[in-house]
């Protein structure tokens, strides 16, 4: 599995005006983990979005990307900003990396699957099925298909990891093949999350929307049931106190 990634931001507006312009600096550390080698300090200045300069801890040095930036940039170089800039890779990143890496890189979410078939537009082969990957975190993840005990590799495509906005991440698996009688088919994805990986085998035994028919089938045929019980019931108490009142009533 690939390492975790984490970048965190910091941002400080120079400054701003309802109709002119605005001049602000992103700094942010990339790592992967705790170990100095594994950190990267990138500090951005914009200029009306536009990035002018950019200093990177790995380079040393800052770059300019406009003709005010690389003049900016030559000066920087030659003065004690740089020392400046070159310390700030400890002052800011490695200061705080201790509480970053274990309150955000060491959470995890487990997926979710579920596995469903559908008929291919257009394939060479009549089949298909799709194992959806749902609510994971972090998002390097892997999901592969079991055919009879060996991997698939041919005809099977899978989209990229996508992002849902609130830290979790989905991502579909296509399998297209022929089925065969007695075959057993499974998507397996492995995850950090998980401590060994996690298996869900497809039953072809009814399509989904003929069990899915069945399940709303049997849900009417139980609630009709009971409200005919419940209706047999009213009606014997109903008849029985009727029938009590018949019998003292006076002569």
């Amino acid at each position: 599995m690939a390492s975790s990634f984490l970048c965190l931001s910091l941002l400080f507006i120079s400054l701003s005006t309802a109709d002119g312009f605005m001049y602000y600096m992103v700094e942010r550390c990339q790592f992967n983990s705790t170990d100095p080698k594994d950190i990267e300090l990138i500090t951005s200045w914009y200029y009306n979005k536009i990035e002018v300069n950019r200093f990177s801890s790995s380079l040393g040095k800052f770059v300019g990307y406009t003709k005010y930036g690389v003049y900016n940039a030559e000066y920087w170089n030659s003065g004690a900003f740089l020392n400046t800039m070159r310390a700030e890779k400890e002052r800011y990143c490695l200061h705080n990396i201790g509480v970053w890496n274990s309150n955000i890189l060491s959470k995890s979410a487990p997926p979710t699957v579920k596995l469903h078939s559908t008929t291919p537009a257009s394939s060479h082969h009549p089949a298909m099925l799709v194992c959806s990957v749902y609510d994971f975190y972090p998002s390097e993840i892997k999901v592969s298909w079991v055919r009879d005990g060996q991997e698939v590799t041919s005809d099977v495509t899978s989209t990229e990891e996508m992002a849902d906005g609130d830290w979790y991440y989905q991502t579909h698996s296509h399998l297209e093949y022929t089925p065969r009688s007695g075959e057993k088919i499974s998507c397996v994805v492995e995850h950090a999350s998980l401590k060994e990986p996690l298996k869900t085998d497809w039953d072809p035994s009814m399509p989904e929307s003929e069990r899915n028919k069945l399940a709303i089938g049997a849900s009417g045929l139980i609630l009709g049931l009971i409200l005919s019980l419940a209706g047999f019931i009213y009606y014997r108490r109903k008849a029985r106190g009727q029938s009590r009142t018949l019998t003292h009533r006076p002569v």
